[in-house]
């Protein structure tokens, strides 16, 4: 998609209803199913995440997005291909100042050249016990990414068209902190296997600019 036609879509995907669970579902391995009906009380004890989608053009006008794959470490998500993003902290005023925050920690895109357009459904990660708020982003030039060397394995410039076709939909076999071997639907972005709770917000992307296109 061309950026231009992509930014003629930032009115409707302002007031678009969002798909939510219906979107989600779609990303979610069956044992993961019983989680997703969480509980209010399960939300307040959460810890609390944002994470950015944000696109922009290439130096030819095509709309893309970053991902990156996080580094190698002990911890639930080690070595996952995440959104930029990060938990929140006590200087933060609110959650859209963190997805901000840590997209330029992570990937160096300075928050004042974003534009929020509007939160996405939150998702709720059981084994990390995090609410994660993702917010859509937009930039009007390419960025000039800069990594965060310590957290920040590989930044991921992927084609909005790529997550569009249903070629990239596929399952794959990983071991998680409540299965061993378990079989999860994913998708294979830039030769990147993405998969949980980044899967699921980008499934709720993908079914709002399908509405709209």
């Amino acid at each position: 998609m061309r950026f231009n036609e992509f930014l003629k879509l930032i009115p409707k995907i302002k007031n678009i209803e969002l798909p939510a669970e219906s979107s989600h579902f779609k990303m979610v391995p069956p044992t993961r199913k019983a989680f997703a009906k969480y509980s209010e009380a399960q939300l307040k004890k959460a810890k609390r995440a944002g994470v950015l989608t944000l696109f922009y053009p290439n130096d030819i006008n095509e709309t893309y997005f970053v991902l990156m794959l996080r580094k190698t470490y002990k911890g639930v998500h080690s070595a996952q291909v995440s959104f930029p993003g990060g938990k929140l902290e006590p200087d933060d005023e609110n959650i859209e100042e963190t997805a901000l925050r840590e997209t330029f920690e992570e990937v160096g895109v300075p928050i004042s050249d974003i534009e929020v357009i509007r939160p996405l459904s939150q998702v709720y990660i059981p084994p990390s016990n995090f609410c994660v708020q993702p917010f859509v982003g937009i930039l009007d030039k390419p960025p000039v990414f800069k990594k965060e060397e310590s957290e920040v394995e590989q930044i991921i410039e992927v084609k909005l068209s790529d997550l569009m076709n249903d070629d990239s939909l596929t399952k794959t076999t990983i071991k998680t902190s409540y299965s061993i071997g378990i079989e999860v639907p994913a998708f294979v972005l830039n030769e990147f296997i993405v998969w949980g709770a980044t899967a699921m917000m980008l499934s709720e992307v993908k079914d709002v600019l399908t509405k709209l296109t």
